[in-house]
């Protein structure tokens, strides 16, 4: 696994193509944008976002849950930290404190009732309109975004791990082969 393709192209965003996708969705459907938002803030898969329900939100605590949908046995989650701008827009667009008040705690209820197809379609119209392209301009580029932010700001690999939901240390390992801005960064902190 590398953080560039075949052809040598970088896979992941940087932190101003990450600022401009993030600006993007400020102008799209509330719903595109909260998707959006949660890809880029919580380093999940666009398949465990899709799956993300309302009693997964935990306000309180400041994380989402999501179900690790790349384990071979279901029921394996993880807790990942947000920023609170996220956990307002989820509560605003979803009524999660409405749903988690009510009798049954929103278990079940998905935030976004779209396929797979139509939650990349979304993605991939933002990256369009934040003018991005390339292999870095998807969903999982946005993940990989994730993996080297928190590589840049001193996350400890296995918590990083831990978030992401890789089985391996190996697998988190390549955020930090970051290079350019990131690697600089990363490397500034070693002069301080």
């Amino acid at each position: 696994m590398s953080l560039y393709d075949p052809s040598g192209a970088r896979k992941y965003l940087t932190r101003s193509e990450r600022d401009a996708f993030l600006a993007a969705a400020e102008h799209a459907d509330r719903q595109v944008r909260t998707l959006g938002m949660t890809l880029a803030y919580a380093g999940c898969r666009l398949s465990e976002a899709l799956a993300l329900t309302i009693d997964r939100v935990d306000l309180a605590a400041g994380v989402l849950i999501f179900e690790s949908l790349k384990k071979r046995q279901r029921g394996i989650y993880r807790a990942v930290p947000v920023p609170p701008a996220l956990l307002s827009a989820l509560d605003l667009v979803h009524g999660i404190r409405e749903h988690q008040a009510r009798r049954g705690k929103g278990r079940g209820i998905r935030l976004w009732s779209w396929s797979r197809m139509t939650g990349w379609r979304a993605i991939h119209a933002l990256m369009q309109a934040a003018g991005l392209s390339g292999p870095h301009a998807s969903p999982k580029g946005l993940r990989h975004s994730f993996g080297v932010t928190a590589v840049s700001a001193g996350i400890p690999l296995n918590l990083l791990q831990k978030w992401l939901g890789h089985a391996q240390l190996t697998t988190t390992a390549i955020y930090a082969n970051a290079t350019g801005a990131e690697e600089k960064n990363i490397a500034s902190k070693m002069w301080e």
